[in-house]
């Protein structure tokens, strides 16, 4: 895809406002025309750099007042895209990254309260081969989460 230029980045950021504006009213804000918006996020769908448009939930008004960052240690690194698949079942797992250092995997996962979060952390994450170990922060509150600038 050729480089995103200045009307994908004006569309993406009346997005980034509220994900809910109607493309038309996108197109009038920009004085561009609805087809254009419409092709344009289609554009940036298909080549990945919008992964969607989706709600952004606030976990501790739907009840997940507790979050943790788990660093995970594997037996050995070949087995990571079977661990991955099993973390993908635990749905409180909500993020999983690959990363350089002490541990080969990073994850944040959400839970209700201390006792869900050490059910998670000692009856699922535990349990499935090829983890040799686990440690995990407790996290208390996001500071704030954000968008790259374009």
């Amino acid at each position: 895809m050729e480089a995103i230029d200045q009307y994908d980045i004006n569309i993406i950021k009346e997005l980034e406002k509220d994900g809910r504006t109607a493309y038309s009213t996108i197109a009038t804000t920009l004085k561009i025309s609805n087809t254009m918006v419409h092709q344009r996020i289609n554009r940036l769908i298909e080549h990945g750099i919008l992964t969607g448009i989706k709600p952004i939930i606030n976990e501790k008004k739907v009840g997940y007042d507790w979050g943790a960052f788990t660093g995970i240690t594997l037996n050995k690194d070949q087995d990571s895209n079977r661990v991955i698949e099993e973390l993908k079942k635990i749905p409180e797992v909500t993020e999983c990254y690959f990363i350089t250092g002490s541990y080969t995997l990073y994850i944040k996962m959400i839970a209700k309260d201390h006792e869900h979060m050490r059910k998670l952390l000692y009856e699922k994450i535990d349990n499935i081969p090829g983890i040799a170990k686990t440690d995990s922060m407790i996290e208390l509150g996001c500071a704030f989460k954000r968008n790259i600038s374009l």
